[in-house]
């Protein structure tokens, strides 16, 4: 049985804000039995067997019971409340500590430092002047009520959405439902405080759960909120405190233990002291059972034709070269490899099948939905599943998605712009469609002059610009011209045009904060966005074959061509993945944000949402150069 400890049900009724404990603890004694006990508490002895479920069986010595403090009382029940009246003025005095003062006036230590909040993160000293609550003891006749109720859980609602709804800790969640499921299923029925004070979850807002040994200092060096920030938005911390368990709401852009700015890239290999045997899945969609392995041209034909075999069969090629120069490193690996068939039959199947509990990471599925369906199922294990080359749809605590978003890519190319020294000046060119984007950019870069394509005569967006939209924008030196579209008509337009205005005294640089298919069209010319520097945010940068690497060279020499970005992609995150659990004790603890590693085309640096799994952050800045290559750029 889970123990808690719970504190005091406590009320003042001056503040509107006041929100009490729904459970107080009982240690059981000798000779007690759940019906003395529920008399002595005057609730229902079902009451006890609904929020203790092993009582039922049997009632130890020193057994700790949650007993509801709203429960079905009798008609002439009694409830006792503490109203606070004033204060007394207490000079401390040499040798006086705070357990000797609450004798002395006969009041909780809780409630001093709940009224000299510095208390919290400072010793009592000598001469310190404080207040001392004094309180008066209300009884007052209740009504009955039930203690508990039974609720539906909604989509998208976990444990922490629950426990914050009811006022409550996740872990007296889990006390009032011992056989509750790990991930809660939209329409699982649970246990719940019959309270209809219920909170509501605003999406705008982020939301935290507290963790052991957690005050005030701490979470002001986690999350950058100070304890009269945390009030604001909390204001039953001033009645209860910080509880290990609780939730806390906190800003939306709240991340937690970010590194701001760039991070020195770090060699994972020079800092391996976890060597033992790790254990890896693959999953990926080969879907062999549509292949003849009778027929090799058939099999050609199929690899050539079915991009996902392909996909596939590249990343796991990369795979198996990480976990041979892993091994070199001395971390060996049981690697298993299964295919998914691209099936969620044959995903439930593979778990249903296999146990996961005592694996290290698992690297896969692709395809979003069946990655959230083995993500969701692996989450009670609290086993690392690794998303390659997709964004997963939902991000559980215990899934790394290793593609940035796009507002990361977008932030990271504004940082860049406006890193570069020498800027002079910022032109924004934009569709219609992209206006929301230009507008942003325009609020980063209040001087630059934003500029929309062209309308037809129907109020359509015609997709161009004349020569005299631009008249004025440029200075002499340095010029940055973001275009944002996905046309190539629009990109094919202003590229040629912006490629004939360069010249000694005017530098113009072309960058976009999403390089779409549009920019690869086959209308836009390749030496009008070399001639442009094109710069742009990626995920990742183009292998440089004229750059020594050992990954390239062992590729070409085992398969006899140069490694693709999908081969590329397995190496470089698989080998991550067995460097960072040799480097720690698990894959959590060795993804901090302090930590980015950079292999042959991939690099990540992690971060964890508040409620939620972990995202990479790290983005590289590529540019065209004038050999048609393309490269990273760096100021």
């Amino acid at each position: 049985m889970k123990k808690l400890i719970l504190i005091c049900f406590i009320t003042l009724s001056c503040s509107w804000f006041a929100n009490a404990q729904k459970f107080k603890q009982h240690t059981v004694k000798q000779g007690e039995t759940v019906e003395s006990i529920a008399k002595k508490y005057q609730v229902t002895a079902s009451d006890i067997y609904a929020l203790n479920p092993d009582a039922k069986k049997k009632l130890s010595i020193n057994a700790v019971l949650i007993i509801p403090n709203t429960a079905t009382f009798s008609s002439d029940a009694t409830e006792e409340i503490k109203e606070l009246t004033g204060y007394t003025s207490h000079k401390v005095r040499r040798k006086e500590t705070l357990y000797s003062i609450s004798k002395e006036y006969n009041v909780e230590i809780e409630d001093i430092k709940k009224h000299n909040k510095r208390l919290y993160s400072e010793n009592l000293r000598k001469g310190d002047q404080i207040r001392v609550p004094k309180y008066k003891t209300v009884v007052s006749k209740v009504t009955p009520s039930s203690a508990i109720k039974t609720y539906t859980v909604q989509p998208k609602e976990g444990k922490w959405r629950v426990a914050y709804k009811f006022g409550i800790t996740v872990a007296e969640l889990e006390t009032m439902n011992p056989g509750m499921n790990e991930v809660l299923q939209p329409g699982d029925l649970i246990n719940v405080p019959n309270s209809t004070d219920e909170k509501v979850i605003d999406d705008s807002f982020n939301y935290y759960t507290v963790q052991k040994s957690e005050g005030y200092y701490r979470l002001k060096v986690k999350l950058g909120l100070t304890q009269e920030d945390l009030e604001k938005l909390n204001p039953e911390l001033k009645i209860d405190g910080l509880k290990e368990g609780m939730v806390l709401k906190v800003p939306n852009n709240v991340t937690v233990g970010e590194v701001a700015g760039s991070v020195d890239a770090t060699n994972l290999s020079t800092n391996l002291r976890n060597l033992k045997t790790k254990r890896i899945a693959v999953m990926l969609p080969f879907r062999l059972n549509r292949v003849d392995t009778d027929s090799v041209q058939e099999a050609k034909e199929l690899i050539k034709t079915d991009t996902r075999l392909s996909v596939s069969l590249d990343f796991h090629a990369g795979v198996l070269m990480a976990v041979d120069s892993a091994k070199q490193l001395g971390v060996s690996t049981r690697l298993k490899v299964f295919d998914t068939e691209d099936q969620l039959a044959q995903i439930s199947k593979i778990l249903n099948s296999n146990d996961f509990s005592s694996y290290d990471a698992v690297i896969g599925p692709l395809r979003v939905n069946n990655f959230d369906r083995v993500a969701r199922a692996l989450e009670k294990d609290h086993i690392p599943v690794i998303s390659p080359i997709t964004k997963p749809e939902q991000l559980f605590n215990n899934v790394f998605q290793t593609v940035p978003d796009t507002e990361l890519l977008e932030k990271a190319i504004i940082q860049y712009v406006k890193n570069d020294a020498s800027r002079v000046n910022v032109v924004i060119i934009s569709d219609h469609s992209q206006s929301a984007r230009s507008n942003r950019l325009k609020a980063e870069f209040g001087n630059a002059k934003q500029i929309f394509s062209r309308k037809n005569k129907e109020g359509q967006d015609a997709f161009y610009i004349l020569a005299a939209d631009l008249n004025g924008a440029f200075a002499s030196g340095k010029n940055y011209v973001f275009l944002e579209t996905a046309n190539e008509a629009l990109v094919s337009n202003v590229t040629s045009m912006l490629n004939g205005l360069t010249n000694k005294n005017q530098d113009i640089v072309l960058v976009s904060t999403n390089k779409t298919d549009a920019f690869e069209g086959a209308n836009v010319s390749n030496y009008h966005l070399a001639n442009l520097k094109f710069h742009y945010p990626s995920t990742n940068k183009s292998l440089n074959s004229s750059q020594p690497n050992s990954f390239v060279k062992s590729y070409k020499k085992k398969y006899g061509v140069e490694p693709n970005k999908f081969a590329a992609r397995g190496f470089d995150l698989t080998l991550d993945v067995l460097l960072r659990l040799a480097s720690d004790e698990d894959l959590y603890k060795a993804s901090n944000n302090s930590i980015e590693t950079q292999y042959t085309e991939n690099k990540f640096r992690y971060s964890k949402k508040l409620n939620g799994g972990y995202y990479n952050e790290a983005v590289y800045i590529v540019k065209y150069t004038p050999e048609l290559t393309i490269e990273e750029a760096k100021l």
